[in-house]
């Protein structure tokens, strides 16, 4: 049989699948649907330095190809991360790797977040910087749209912990190149890409958008062709930097997709809502894909994509 384990930056994968943040909660609420220790990694829902409850309902709505989302960032905030025993103290006990996304809304509360988990970083494999949130003091433009903003944004939470870190770039710029360059010059050891397009959809009767937000993220399988194409120009502009693909991955074969594109892992969302046990059946295709085409080690296939 393939061997599936991936080497991401430095973090041991038994497979190369991850849950993509804001998909799994916090690994709690799938537990008796799948096993922790058959998953590669899990990537918690992201952590602020403030209570966050959300944006207003409605915030989801199925659309063609996948949802729309605005949850709005909702969790318990950093201080009950680390304390309450159903985060941090039980993602502890948990025999695969944990990475813990993180959000604020200015600069300094990206520093803030990453410094306390700093001091409480057992357990924690790496950090994923959100990047994709507004920032409040530039008036509300997306931190991930202005490569120079997301560059303060990496430097800043490099400075303030030793632990790997992940940025997870928006799909909504122009040339994502330009933004892979810029955080990892600023100190990220990896990437993930690609996060949700911002989208819209219209209840006719009302003439007003279907979730409260008015806009939200569009995600499912409808994506996969732009991720794919994100994920292999950010591979291209820096190869030498690990990548968390995502973006539409629903079976195994999607997930090979996104490593021949130049992903050294592949993160799991939409799907995970159609069918949890995804989180299982994908390495498992992986797998079988890999034997029947006689491939040892499904890190072979890694950035293998001709043209």
């Amino acid at each position: 049989m393939a061997d599936l384990s991936v080497n991401l930056g430095g973090i041991p994968l038994r497979n190369p699948i991850i849950t993509a943040s804001g998909t799994f909660g916090y690994g709690e609420e799938y537990a008796s649907l799948v096993p922790a220790e058959k998953q590669g990694a899990i990537t918690v829902k992201g952590v602020s330095p403030f209570e966050n409850p959300g944006n207003p309902m409605p915030r989801t709505t199925e659309v063609f190809g996948g949802i729309l989302n605005a949850i709005g960032l909702e969790n318990p905030g950093i201080e009950k991360f680390i304390h309450a025993p159903q985060y941090l103290p039980r993602l502890r006990t948990l025999p695969c790797p944990v990475i813990v996304n993180i959000w604020g809304r200015t600069v300094e509360q990206y520093g803030e977040v990453a410094a306390r988990l700093e001091e409480e970083k057992e357990g924690i494999a790496a950090l994923e910087i959100n990047i994709s949130c507004p920032n409040v003091k530039a008036g509300g433009i997306a931190f991930g749209t202005d490569p120079r903003e997301a560059a303060k944004v990496v430097a800043a939470v490099r400075a303030a912990t030793t632990l790997p870190l992940i940025t997870k770039l928006s799909p909504n710029v122009t040339h994502i190149a330009d933004f892979a360059k810029a955080v990892v010059d600023a100190g990220s050891h990896m990437l993930s890409l690609i996060n949700t397009l911002t989208g819209l959809s219209i209840d006719l009767e009302t003439r007003r958008s279907r979730l409260a937000n008015f806009t939200g993220g569009f995600s499912g399988p409808a994506l996969k062709p732009v991720a794919l194409l994100k994920v292999y120009e950010a591979h291209q502009a820096v190869p030498q930097v690990p990548i968390i693909g995502m973006g539409g991955v629903f079976n195994g074969k999607d997930a090979l997709e996104f490593m021949m594109a130049g992903a050294t892992a592949v993160g799991v969302g939409t799907a995970i809502f159609v069918n949890p046990q995804c989180l299982l059946t994908i390495p498992q295709e992986m797998e079988e894909w890999l034997d029947a085409h006689n491939i040892q080690s499904v890190t072979e296939i890694i950035g293998t994509l001709q043209r």
